[in-house]
């Protein structure tokens, strides 16, 4: 039986913060086991140009991060296809066919797009190629006939102008791709960690995450700042739980949820205090973390395996996007010489 294809990817802008993990790592590595699928994990550097092209070291020097983090999680590239999105040089072609098919306006009223320009200040001077993420997205999915998408909830527009991609193309050239279907995390407190600084997103530009390489002591420093219920002044008194990341980030990793429960109501009601919620919160994310560092630990002193690795998925996934460009072409219409 053929597998189904699950395809994500990560923009190479910097190490991996644990916002990225409990979005979609967990159901990665479930994925990963389930013998009726194939899992395609890459790394987007040429859509992280997009908005670094005058800072490109910034993007050279995280592709190894990105691969290293990847690998340190519990990705087995035995069972999952791991490459890099700039070595598949078909992609750039799907990504030109495609974008015949959308229109500048469409593109401007993508709301992660229209977020992400706010977020840049572009808004009195887009990159083109910053603008054209969405197409260049559709051509990562399709090349490879991905049926899901694993993506965290601000990732959802993307993912629906794919689809409207795919609906035009089979509607005008016929039957030829797949049609692509996002796969948002089941708990509702991963879908969007906000960041340390009570921010609604985790940002490496805003400087509010808490990465899946930091040490110890930087993991505590950090839980120990982070923002809580501005109101909860005196121990004693009620506090709020759901616009404060300390809950939101214990409802998206405590795996004892009895205790979390307790915790909560604890708080709610009023007599348990900032810094004692810190203190367990740090406690479970050292869980989750210590064996992430030692694994990162051995890849970062074998890049060459890890390189190797890639080289390998680099090329198997790029059989697959040639095989998706002949389709693509013929249903176009294109001339082979």
């Amino acid at each position: 039986m053929e597998k189904e294809i699950v395809l994500t990817g990560m923009r190479p802008t910097g190490k991996l913060h644990i916002g990225h993990y409990v979005g979609v790592m967990p159901r990665f590595l479930k994925i990963q086991e389930d013998t009726s699928k194939q899992l395609y994990l890459f790394i987007a550097d040429m859509q992280a140009l997009t908005d670094n092209a005058k800072n490109p070291v910034k993007v050279s020097n995280s592709v190894l991060e990105v691969a290293i983090d990847y690998l340190s999680c519990g990705i087995d590239p035995t069972k999952t296809t791991l490459f890099i999105q700039s070595q598949i040089p078909e992609l750039t072609e799907i990504t030109m066919y495609y974008a015949n098919l959308v229109t500048v306006s469409r593109l401007q009223r993508n709301p992660t797009i229209k977020e992400e320009i706010k977020l840049r200040n572009f808004q009195n001077s887009i990159p083109a190629g910053f603008l054209m993420y969405p197409v260049s997205q559709a051509a990562d999915i399709t090349a490879f006939n991905a049926k899901y998408i694993p993506v965290g909830e601000d990732q959802a527009p993307l993912i629906e102008q794919a689809r409207e991609v795919v609906e035009d193309f089979n509607r005008i050239y016929g039957e030829t791709l797949v049609m692509p279907k996002m796969i948002l995390p089941e708990n509702e407190a991963a879908k969007r960690l906000p960041g340390t600084d009570g921010h609604n997103k985790m940002s490496k530009s805003l400087n509010n995450c808490i990465y899946l390489s930091d040490d110890s002591e930087t993991v505590r420093k950090k839980v120990m700042s982070m923002y809580t219920d501005p109101n909860h002044i005196r121990v004693e008194d009620p506090g709020d739980t759901k616009n404060n990341p300390v809950f939101i980030y214990l409802d998206a990793l405590c795996k004892d949820r009895e205790k979390f429960q307790e915790m909560k109501e604890h708080y709610e009601r009023g007599g348990l205090g900032d810094v004692a919620c810190k203190k367990y919160l740090y406690q479970v994310l050292e869980e989750l973390l210590e064996p992430i560092r030692q694994k990162r630990k051995y890849y970062e002193d074998h890049l060459d395996e890890v390189k190797e690795i890639y080289r390998k998925g680099c090329l198997a996934a790029r059989e697959n996007a040639k095989e998706t460009l002949k389709r693509i072409r013929k249903a176009i219409g294109i001339i082979e010489l």
